[in-house]
């Protein structure tokens, strides 16, 4: 009988994903030496290689590859044994893995912590910051526990609740304060600023300023909205921001705020779990926790 322990097939899950030794073995909190050493020992045990090594990356065998998904559903089954016997223990305590986007992460997550560290003594927030499609994919291989996105995800298998909706702002140089607000049809005319492909913030952006099916005349793109703030502040263009982002983004910046008219172009933030998931009815407490603290972000930056 082939005998593998549970720390072997998280070291072979974290290689098989990563690809490299060293990140895999950052990514176990364990050294490079000792990864190596179970993962020979896997493969002993197995009879068969199951990576390939490169000068600088691995790559699965036909076996290792074979093993993948099903290493990965006994990992998300003990791991739901695991959340089960929290959900029997009450409020939600331990380690809870909450993926948060980019344009959300810098803002939100500070006061989250301390308020859901406050409403629930026992909980370790360990937070993960990526965009939409990874963390959607760590959420279904069950690495993470739940996740603040821009809602809908539109993915069956994962449920959503909403938190909080804020408009989208237009920032400008500052030489243009106190100027006409342009109307939504005049934007797709002017240089807009916009973060790169695989973040939603852009997709959301591009799809309000597609006025008539007309793509804005120029776009450029930034790594960060810290980044399209200080190029707005350096008379680059011009961008749109989540309200809030704007305490942070705008205070050392030489650029104007302007709301656009109604119906401003907007996002609803939610926090998203697996449908499986035996911590729904907490994590469903916790949504209400972030909730309150989103929501009260978001009406300081109304009020500044």
């Amino acid at each position: 009988m082939i005998n593998l322990s549970m720390k072997q097939l998280r070291y072979f899950d974290a290689l098989a994903r990563t690809g490299h030794f060293g990140r895999a073995a950052e990514d176990c909190a364990i050294s490079q030496p000792a990864l190596s050493v179970q993962i020979r020992e896997m493969e002993e045990t197995m009879g068969a290689a199951l990576f390939e090594r490169g000068p600088r990356q691995v790559h699965l065998t036909a076996l290792g590859a074979a093993m993948v998904p099903r290493v990965r559903a006994i990992l998300r089954g003990v791991d739901e044994l695991s959340d089960l016997a929290r959900a029997a223990q009450g409020p939600l305590s331990g380690r809870l893995r909450l993926g948060v986007i980019p344009t959300i992460a810098p803002y939100l997550l500070p006061g989250l912590v301390a308020g859901l560290v406050q409403s629930h003594p026992g909980l370790d927030v360990a937070p993960r910051e990526a965009v939409t499609g990874k963390l959607i994919a760590a959420l279904t291989e069950a690495q993470l526990d739940a996740a603040i996105l821009a809602l809908p995800v539109s993915e069956p298998s994962l449920a959503e609740v909403p938190l909080f909706t804020e408009d989208f702002v237009l920032v400008r140089p500052a030489t243009e304060a106190g100027k006409p607000v342009p109307s939504a049809e005049a934007l797709p005319q002017m240089r807009l600023l916009l973060l790169e492909e695989g973040h939603c913030f852009r997709d959301q952006a591009l799809e309000f300023c597609k006025v008539g099916g007309v793509t804005p005349r120029t776009v450029m793109e930034g790594s960060s909205l810290a980044t399209l703030t200080q190029m707005v502040g350096a008379g680059i263009g011009v961008t749109l921001l989540p309200e809030i982002a704007l305490p942070v983004e705008t205070r050392s910046a030489a650029v104007s705020v302007a709301r656009l008219a109604a119906p401003a172009p907007a996002r609803r933030v939610g926090l998203v779990w697996r449908r499986s998931s035996p911590l729904a009815e907490q994590l469903t407490e916790v949504a209400a926790v972030i909730a309150r603290i989103g929501t009260a972000l978001r009406d300081r930056a109304r009020e500044a």
